[in-house]
Formats: structure tokens, C-alpha cells, sequence
């Protein structure tokens, strides 16, 4: 090995060593960036949102063209500021990830949102966290990437993997089941998720 690629894989080992911090999204709950994470269940889109408010800069989310719906502006004020959202629609189903790839390898946008139809497979996100390493390596900031998927998700090697389904209670409150079904570092868990005036907040877990 060369000296010039020794001191290349140095510096990079002491920059990912040194890292960013955790982002803080929900009462405690972290995210690690610089990584993909998945976000799976019917409420998967405000959970996304919350993670926008928890963060500064823009935010980038990729949805398909042909995808039925679209994220409402007025409906999310409150989780997040929507003139921070730069909203990117392919045509094409290659595109999506190729977007977000790219995305997260400038290292200038803090959180990269794709809203897809289906898990991507194991090759495909070992490529967005390498995407990811290199931004946080080379660009600006260490991006955190999400990946929406329908269901109960399922796509493998990602980081984390959460759930958020509607759990609401009587009389027209706002509730949600939060589960962390997948975590290198941390065991699964769920949590009760109250709204309000006050912003969405846990309520317990087992």
C-alpha cells in the first residue's frame, strides 16, 4: 500500500471515529447519520416529518411521479417548516434510488427523504450508506438518509428500522404506536406517541 492511500484510509478512519452526534427526534430517541435508516408503517410520513423538525438546513424528499399523493404543506406545519423541502419526482423507478444515492454523496442536505413503493434490496442500500459515509466524509455535513416503505418494510442492512401506526384514543386524541423493530446498537422496543398542542411526545413503553 502506498503512503498516499495509507494516509487516505487514515484520515477517513479518524473522521468516522470522530463522527456527528446523534439526531435527537423524539423525547431521547437518535438517529445516527452518515447513515440509512427505514421507516415503515401507515403513519411512516409524519414520523419522517418529525425528524425534519428536529434538524436545520433543507430537507430533500423523493417520491415517484406516479405515486398517488402528495405531502400538504399546511397539513405538516407543524412538525416542520415546509419552506425548507425541496421535493424531487422521477419518472423513472431507477431514478429514485440513484437520486437519493447522489443526494446523500454531495453531503450538503442534512436529511434525504425517498418515499418508495417497496424495500430496496441489500445491494442497493449498502450503496446509500457508503453514498452517505463519502458526504459525511468529503462534503459538508454528515447527511442522515430515511427510507419510506409500505407495510411492515423490510429492507435489509439498513441501520434502523421504526414503525408508526395510528393508535388513536377516545374521544378524537392523537396517538400513535412507535416500534423500533431493528437497531444495531439497541434492543426492539415500542412506545405510546401522544399529539397535541404541544407537539407529538412518547407516553410510556414496554
Amino acid at each position: 500500500m502506498s503512503d498516499h492511500a495509507a494516509a487516505h484510509l487514515l484520515t477517513r478512519h479518524t473522521h468516522r471515529k470522530r463522527g456527528a452526534p446523534p439526531v435527537a427526534f423524539l423525547d431521547g430517541l437518535t438517529l445516527q447519520p452518515a447513515r440509512v435508516h427505514e421507516v415503515c408503517g401507515a403513519a411512516r410520513r409524519r414520523l419522517a416529518l418529525k425528524v425534519a423538525g428536529a434538524l436545520r438546513g433543507p430537507v430533500m424528499w423523493i417520491r415517484p411521479a406516479w405515486m398517488p399523493g402528495r405531502l400538504n404543506p399546511d397539513g405538516f406545519l407543524k412538525l416542520a417548516d415546509p419552506s425548507r423541502f425541496l421535493f424531487l419526482t422521477p419518472k423513472r423507478p431507477e431514478d429514485l434510488l440513484w437520486s437519493m444515492e447522489e443526494a446523500l454523496r454531495a453531503g450538503l442536505v442534512p436529511l434525504v427523504v425517498a418515499d418508495l413503493p417497496d424495500p430496496p434490496g441489500l445491494t442497493a442500500v449498502r450503496r446509500l450508506h457508503l453514498a452517505a459515509e463519502t458526504g459525511a466524509d468529503e462534503g459538508q455535513i454528515a447527511p442522515l438518509g430515511l427510507i419510506l416503505t409500505p407495510g411492515d418494510g423490510g429492507a435489509p442492512g439498513i441501520e434502523t428500522r421504526w414503525s408508526l401506526t395510528p393508535a388513536h384514543g377516545d374521544g378524537g386524541a392523537e396517538g400513535w404506536r412507535l416500534e423500533r423493530r431493528r437497531a444495531r446498537m439497541a434492543p426492539e422496543k415500542h412506545w405510546q406517541v401522544t399529539g397535541g398542542p404541544e407537539g407529538m411526545r412518547l407516553d410510556g413503553s414496554t
